[in-house]
């Protein structure tokens, strides 16, 4: 897989760790931004194929001739404009392969239906990982310390009550990263009083009176508990 030529548009949050593993792992990379101030980054960072231009042009973006790229990965740090940029790339490169990341699940429906080969789901690989480790009777142990000795990382256990804007929300609907917190799993009382993690493939309906676990600042958990306690507005 090494020497392969990606062509990597962002250079944002998740753009700068991904540029830095992909060369690390032997690929050639050339980076796009729209951004001056990201560009200025990735020229600072050591990059040397770096280009800065407007991604909505579309002229612009054929002079860089994706299709001799092995990969395309859009991960411009507007969503909005990551969305526009797949759509365009599919739009003028039809068998181009397309990498999208995406911060939230509703950007992942968007990204598909703009065209990309495969989206990678940020939220979804950050509960993944979670779940993974929580498989692990020692790691568990070892995450236990963590999320009460890191940053004020914790897990809480929150009940839904009555009236609540969750009742009736369907899993793969529920958008936690507005919230800051990722949902881990749930008690759903209909499959029997049993702690299902939320990576397991099975789509839920939260109803009241089921129990949901999630992991997040103790801050922001204490907020989201609030929230979830007041009545939804007819």
């Amino acid at each position: 897989m090494t020497g392969k030529r990606i062509l990597l548009f962002g250079y944002g949050g998740h753009g700068k760790h991904i540029a830095q593993g992909l060369i690390e792992d032997g690929f050639t990379l050339k980076i796009v931004e729209n951004s001056a101030e990201y560009f200025d980054r990735a020229r600072n960072d050591g990059h040397l194929d770096v280009e800065q231009i407007d991604v909505t042009n579309d002229a612009l973006l054929k002079l860089l001739e994706p299709q001799k790229f092995d990969q395309i990965v859009c991960v411009m740090q507007d969503e909005h404009l990551n969305v526009f940029l797949t759509l365009s790339l599919r739009s003028l490169f039809k068998s181009s392969y397309i990498i999208a990341i995406s911060d939230s699940i509703h950007t992942t429906k968007k990204l598909k239906m703009a065209g990309a080969n495969k989206v990678i789901d940020m939220y979804e690989v950050s509960a993944n990982k979670i779940y993974n480790i929580l498989k692990r009777p020692v790691a568990t142990k070892i995450l236990e310390g963590f999320v009460h000795n890191t940053h004020g990382i914790t897990l809480r256990e929150m009940l839904i009550p009555e009236g609540s804007f969750l009742h009736g929300v369907m899993t793969d609907t529920l958008d936690m990263s507005p919230y800051g917190i990722l949902l881990i799993g749930l008690i759903d009382e209909e499959l029997g009083h049993k702690f299902e993690f939320i990576t397991t493939g099975i789509n839920h309906k939260l109803d009241s009176g089921d129990t949901i676990v999630c992991l997040g600042s103790k801050e922001k958990l204490e907020a989201f508990e609030m929230l979830i306690k007041e009545e939804k507005s007819l």
